[in-house]
C-alpha cells in the first residue's frame, strides 16, 4: 500500500484551517495504479504541524486530529498533529513534518498550505508523476496556464528574480520555486535535512533537490542517477495581508541568501554511497 504524507505547517491559521483540512480530506486519493479505482487508492496521512499558534489554530488541530483517531475500516486517511510550543517559522514546521511522515513510513511526502490559496484539487496532477514512476520530485507552478487571483505585481516581480536566480545556480528551468505545493518521494527527502527555519526553505529544498542522487533502477552494477524533478500547474487563490498573508519583503533578500548560501556550500548533496 502506498502512503502519501500531505504536511501542513500552521500559524495562526484559525480563520482558515477547518475548511482547508476538509478540502484536503474530500479530495480524492490518488488510485495505486493507472485511472483504475478499482486497482485500490493510496493511504492519505495528513501531518498538522502547530508552529506555536497564539489565535485558537491548536484547539482546532487537536479536534481534527481527534476526529481520525480511530479511521472506520477503508477511510484509508488518518490526521496527525505534531505541536510546537513556541513559534519557529515554517522551515521549522516543515521540518518536523516530513521526519514525522517518514518515521511513518510514508511513500510520498506533499506540502500543501494551512491557507486556502492552494486547492488539493490540484494534488492528483503533482503526485502522478510520481505515482507513474516518471519523477522523484514535483514542483507546483502557478504559471503554467491554471486559474490564478491577481494580485501584487511587486510580488510577481521578485518572484521571477527569485527563481531565475535559483535556475542559474541549479541548472534546474522551473518557473515558479516559491510555489507552496511540491511533492517528494522519500528517498530524496531521506537524502538530505531542512536547516531554514523561515520561508528561505523554499529555494533551500529546490537548491538541495537539484543535487539529490538515487540509485539508477535501470542499471545492475549499482550507479547513481540525479533525481528526476517535473513541474506540475496548480491553481492560485493568493490572499492579501487583510487576510493574514506572512511573507513581506524581508523574506525576498532571505530566498537571495539562501539560493547563494546553498549554491556555494561544499558538500551539498553529494551522491550517497
Amino acid at each position: 500500500m502506498t502512503t502519501i504524507a500531505v504536511v501542513i505547517p500552521v500559524y495562526n491559521e484559525s480563520r482558515w484551517l477547518e475548511k482547508a483540512v476538509r478540502r484536503v480530506t474530500a479530495s480524492p486519493r490518488p488510485p495505486l495504479d493507472g485511472a483504475d479505482p478499482a486497482m485500490g487508492l493510496c493511504e492519505r496521512l495528513i501531518i498538522l504541524v502547530d508552529d506555536g499558534s497564539t489565535d485558537g489554530s491548536i484547539d482546532i488541530a487537536r479536534r481534527l486530529a481527534a476526529e481520525t483517531a480511530a479511521p472506520g475500516p477503508g477511510s484509508g486517511q488518518k490526521v496527525r498533529l505534531v505541536e510546537h510550543t513556541q513559534n519557529q517559522g515554517k522551515g521549522a514546521a516543515l521540518r518536523t513534518g516530513i521526519e514525522t511522515a517518514l518515521a511513518a513510513d510514508a511513500d510520498i511526502i506533499l506540502i500543501h498550505d494551512a491557507d486556502l490559496e492552494y486547492d488539493p484539487a490540484d494534488h492528483a496532477a503533482v503526485l502522478r508523476p510520481i505515482l507513474d514512476g516518471r519523477a522523484d520530485a514535483v514542483i507546483g507552478s502557478r504559471f503554467l496556464g491554471q486559474v490564478h487571483r491577481v494580485l501584487y505585481y511587486w510580488h510577481a516581480v521578485a518572484n521571477r528574480a527569485i527563481t531565475t536566480l535559483s535556475n542559474m545556480t541549479t541548472n534546474l528551468n522551473l518557473t515558479d520555486i516559491e510555489c507552496c505545493t511540491k511533492a517528494f518521494r522519500r528517498d530524496v527527502l531521506r537524502s538530505f535535512r531542512i536547516r531554514e527555519s523561515r520561508f528561505g526553505v523554499e529555494p533551500e529544498l529546490v537548491a538541495k533537490l537539484a543535487r539529490v542522487w538515487l540509485p539508477d533502477e535501470s542499471a545492475s552494477d549499482g550507479r547513481l542517477r540525479r533525481a528526476r524533478v517535473y513541474e506540475a500547474p496548480v491553481s492560485y487563490a493568493g490572499r492579501t495581508y487583510a487576510d493574514g498573508k506572512k511573507i513581506t519583503w524581508r523574506d525576498g533578500f532571505s530566498a537571495i541568501r539562501c539560493i547563494l548560501k546553498y549554491w556555494l556550500s561544499p558538500g551539498i548533496g553529494r551522491p550517497r554511497q
